[in-house]
């Protein structure tokens, strides 16, 4: 799908900066997309996911490329660490109140690095999401991460709608 040829146009940016990773767990991972596409460009990584929807973590477990768990990202995370830990569009419909969770799950869960690949705004905002208030927020996710735990920035980038071979937002 086009949606995939994306993602994996994503990933390929993402993890060419990346040095020797052999796993990396998605918080929040949905149906899969972003691990098919991590799996296509590194066969060999060990992949795993947490969802919260029963349906769609039935649907991401069915690719068999991850090792999925249902459940929330917002409770304590008790699985082994692993190199690079990940959100893709996650952290924009937590409520702030419960961020601080988020942030600590994928702090102690990652051996080496954590991406954020979330809307950004330089101070926090709220959006109207499919007619809904308070279900989408943007703000400085990755700077909140590297003041709350003394992280260091590596790279960042920006994806764009309007990118004619592989279109984000």
């Amino acid at each position: 799908s086009s949606i995939l040829y994306s993602k994996v146009v994503t990933w390929s940016k993402i993890l060419n900066g990346i040095n020797s990773i052999d796993s990396m767990r998605e918080f929040g991972c949905n149906i899969g997309l972003n691990l098919s596409a991590i799996k296509k460009l590194k066969p060999d990584v060990q992949l795993s996911g947490i969802e919260i929807n029963e349906k769609a973590a039935k649907q991401a477990s069915a690719l068999n490329i991850a090792d999925i768990k249902t459940g929330t990202i917002l409770d304590k995370v008790s699985l082994p660490p692993v190199d690079l830990t990940f959100t893709a569009g996650v952290l924009i419909h937590i409520n702030p109140t419960y961020l601080q969770k988020v942030y600590e799950n994928l702090v102690t869960n990652s051996k080496r690095y954590v991406l954020v690949a979330e809307y950004f705004n330089p101070s926090p905002i709220t959006h109207i999401y499919r007619g809904h208030k308070d279900k989408l927020f943007k703000r400085d996710f990755a700077g909140e991460l590297m003041d709350g735990y003394n992280l260091k920035l590596l790279d960042y980038s920006f994806v764009y709608s309007r990118d004619n071979a592989a279109p984000g937002d």
